[in-house]
């Protein structure tokens, strides 16, 4: 039977998270469960493999034990646990998120939190003087990392969403701020007679090309480059947009909305990928997502998570109009649009 904690070190612990998410953060980085992949090593062993000073990088190894991410052996060697094994790189790591959001971009924002809270501004843009996409630009390591880690939700996301919605009646879908393609490749295995065009920045034109073709889907997927605030391409059935709006306040983001408005045909849709913020916030997982996700663009991007009203009152004002919320198995819901 679970021992219930007294409300101060309840408050205790929430306190000294950030303990945790940074210990979590150094094992990304130095590839610890790589290191473990074979088997259990001594911290000396661990040590030498990743430059590092051997008696400092124990006492971290023992708090990530401590938290179940690796188990201290008796005869003081340590190995990976269940949780620990996702941070191994691969398929399905969580290696690149936990470098993203301990890493420098995301972690020195939110040690501004308090001048957000109290001004409004945006931490990210008032920490590094720019945004964050000029961040990445400037930062390509750190943009590779975020790259990978939204590639590794969107795998998951695009198996959610093509479960949930029905693309079957559709020929050609394209994806606004695709990225590297992910959620469209899920989409299109889905969909054996769909074809599609991943839309996004040119920087990530490389890369996207390579998944693509890793994904097998070259003959159905391609990418353009290109600026969704001034065009995207027009002749699509649907446009989805995933995690995108999130990152935007009204303005920017009905700018967004708009221009693809102006590509779709009367019959096509438009499909916003995301979380759907709830009426009420309680301490349910689904609640918690929301609030956490949403504090982080109002630190790092000035965006935020919205309501099914805000959705509602967004595409409006780009000409739409909200005609369906689809949820899904994922942490996310499609909000189909339609024009107006």
């Amino acid at each position: 039977m679970e021992t219930q904690l007294p409300p101060p070190m309840v408050l205790y612990r929430l306190a000294t998270a950030h303990y945790l998410s940074q210990a979590v953060y150094v094992a990304a980085k130095l590839g610890i469960a790589d290191h473990l992949a074979d088997g259990p090593l001594t911290h000396d062993a661990l040590a030498k493999a990743t430059g590092t000073h051997a008696p400092s990088l124990r006492r971290v190894l023992r708090l990530l034990a401590a938290a179940d991410v690796l188990v201290e052996r008796e005869d003081g060697r340590f190995e990976l646990t269940t949780v620990g094994s996702f941070l191994k790189s691969g398929p399905g790591s969580f290696r690149a998120a936990a470098q993203l959001f301990g890493g420098p971009m995301v972690w020195q924002s939110w040690g501004d939190l308090l001048t957000t809270v109290r001004t409004g501004e945006t931490a990210l843009h008032r920490v590094f003087k720019t945004d964050s996409f000029e961040y990445m630009n400037d930062h390509p390591e750190e943009a590779a990392v975020f790259d990978e880690a939204m590639g590794s939700f969107t795998a998951m996301t695009a198996i959610a969403v093509a479960a949930a919605y029905d693309f079957s009646s559709m020929r050609k879908v394209v994806d606004l701020g695709g990225g590297q393609g992910a959620l469209l490749a899920g989409i299109l295995r889905a969909n054996p007679d769909l074809r599609g065009v991943v839309f996004d920045m040119p920087r990530v034109a490389d890369g996207a090309r390579r998944e693509i073709a890793a994904a097998g889907l070259a003959d159905r997927c391609e990418f353009v480059g290109g600026d969704f605030f001034e065009a995207v391409p027009a002749g699509f059935d649907a446009y989805l947009l995933k995690h995108v709006i999130h990152d935007w306040d009204d303005a920017k983001a009905t700018r967004i909305l708009r221009t693809a408005r102006t590509a779709m045909s009367p019959e096509a849709k438009l499909l916003i990928v995301e979380g759907v913020y709830p009426p009420r916030i309680d301490a349910s997982l689904e609640s918690q997502g929301a609030a956490r996700n949403d504090v982080n663009m109002m630190v790092c991007t000035g965006g935020r998570q919205r309501s099914e009203a805000e959705f509602r009152q967004l595409y409006e004002a780009a000409g739409l109009r909200l005609a369906r919320i689809v949820p899904t198995m994922g942490m996310v819901c499609v909000i189909e649009g339609v024009r107006s």
